[in-house]
């Protein structure tokens, strides 16, 4: 369910991205597990974190790996500037506010969620008995796991999320075909509904993962740049084209969709809800597209172009059987661009439907 990682969490992404790997803060955190040293590190304001403070030496000193390591070596906590681009004190006994609960056992880790709650800095504790290292900000805390590890859980998600894409395309492709047909179902657009957003949930996943691997990441991440292409784009004109009238916007809409828990995906009656449809049985609810998705895959054509040509039609049959003269009287739509409409919406209808009698 959505909530279960924390990685959601924008500001947890963007800490993750501070220390991942190919930075100099992960070569040092890398350096003291493999000492086997402990540390507890806070990157924030000094003069927001003064108050917390006990005696540690001042030292103003440009960070480096290296360094970082060697302070490790002393008890207390290290203190790095919000941009972690200087170790500002070392050796410091923190005094947070003991009434701020923890679920903490050990000293170091109960110190480092209680500074994170009370003051929002990023807290980074490495743990010398089990070289683990967790992260707490305000009231996340997230463990990292081995690089090895999760590379391995990322190839796995990267398999899924191919088959997720392969079985969208084959949805997509008939829904395209039956469009031209006139023939669609709200069942139809369910399914699509339901294996594009199964998609996208799985490309945020890796993408969290790529960030947390940094460099260790870049062909992941290519992978899914070329596994998620078009996904976004299409999944927005999906609901623009079928979204009721007087519901919310397509923008809302998609994330009403990504709101839902996994077992709600699931349920099309639920996901025909979200676009507006009451308590119909969507094998029997005959729908039109207004014509987004067919345009958008026109080649250059605009969006504020595609919304003018949608907005003069009722839907895209009547499109398709519009004369050419009326597409040369829209706004913006010149003689040229007319007919790259006309010969694209041809092009698109072919290649599907031949397309849908192959696979059958």
């Amino acid at each position: 369910m959505i909530g279960e990682d924390p990685r959601r969490d924008p500001a947890l992404v963007a800490a993750l991205r501070r220390i991942a790997p190919g930075t100099e803060l992960r070569h040092g955190i890398d350096d003291i597990i493999k000492g086997h040293l402990g540390a507890l590190i806070v990157i924030g304001e000094p003069s927001e974190l003064q108050f917390l403070f006990s005696g540690g030496l001042q030292l103003d000193h440009p960070f480096s790996a290296q360094f970082l390591y060697e302070l490790a070596k002393m008890d207390g906590a290290i203190i790095l500037n919000a941009s972690a681009t200087r170790i500002v004190s070392a050796n410091v006994q923190l005094m947070p506010d003991p009434t701020i609960a923890s679920s903490e056992t050990g000293t170091r880790h109960r110190t480092a969620e209680r500074v994170a709650k009370q003051t929002g800095a990023l807290v980074i504790s490495i743990s010398q008995a089990r070289d683990t290292v967790s992260l707490y900000l305000q009231s996340l805390r997230y463990q990292l796991d081995s690089i090895a590890d999760v590379l391995a859980k990322t190839n796995q998600a990267v398999a899924t999320l191919e088959t997720y894409r392969n079985r969208l395309d084959q949805v997509s492709n008939r829904l395209t075909a039956l469009e031209f047909q006139n023939a669609v179902t709200l069942d139809d657009v369910l399914v699509v509904v339901q294996r594009a957003e199964m998609a996208t949930r799985m490309g945020g996943e890796i993408e969290r993962n790529v960030t947390e691997l940094g460099r260790e990441g870049r062909l992941i991440d290519m992978q899914l740049t070329e596994l998620m292409e078009d996904v976004p784009r299409d999944r927005l004109n999906l609901v623009r084209d079928y979204l009721t009238d007087g519901a919310a916007t397509a923008e809302a809409t998609l994330a009403r969709f990504a709101g839902l828990p996994y077992r709600r995906l699931l349920d099309f009656s639920e996901l025909a809800e979200v676009l507006g449809y009451g308590a119909v049985n969507p094998l029997d609810q005959a729908v039109t597209p207004r014509g987004y998705r067919a345009l958008s895959r026109v080649p250059r054509l605009s969006d504020d172009l595609v919304t003018t040509v949608v907005a003069a039609f009722a839907n895209l049959d009547q499109l398709v059987r519009a004369p050419l003269r009326e597409l040369e009287a829209l706004d913006g739509v010149g003689p040229a661009q007319a007919r790259e409409i006309r010969e694209g919406l041809r092009r698109l209808q072919e290649h599907n439907l031949m397309d849908r009698y192959l696979q059958m």
